[in-house]
């Protein structure tokens, strides 16, 4: 299972891609998997703001529904559009062109608590027992 290192994530299986003082969030390849095919993707609107680990956004496959978290306090300065015509990108590319929504950071809170890819990778084989 892929895990890039340059990532960062959260215990509900988001990514987080920090550049400058922008990030971008998707879904990680194992919460895709977990998901299945997804069908639709409802994603918040530009400018609108989320505190730390609000819930922004919802993947819908054909198992079930779930919320994306935003995993940094901010305000949403891009949505990734290509899924409403294809959500099936969060599959195909989950960390490239099936990206969710990108934030202007307010400060560096919150970083710190995000898990570096060995953090995430030994927390997914906690969850296997």
């Amino acid at each position: 299972m892929e895990i890039p290192e340059e990532l960062r994530y959260t215990k509900e299986h988001e990514w987080v891609r920090v550049s400058d003082d922008e990030a971008t969030v998707g879904i990680t390849e194992f919460a895709q998997d977990s998901l299945g095919e997804v069908v639709f993707v409802e994603l918040p609107q530009e400018q609108e703001e989320f505190g730390e680990m609000d819930s922004a956004a919802s993947v819908e496959s054909v198992k079930s529904v779930s919320e994306i978290f935003c995993p940094l306090k901010g305000k949403i300065t891009a949505v990734n559009e290509k899924l409403d015509d294809q959500p099936e990108l969060i599959n195909s590319d989950p960390y490239g062109e099936g990206w969710l929504f990108k934030i202007q950071l307010e400060g560096e809170e919150g970083l710190e608590e995000l898990m570096t890819q060995d953090e995430y990778r030994d927390y997914l084989d906690e969850q296997k027992g």
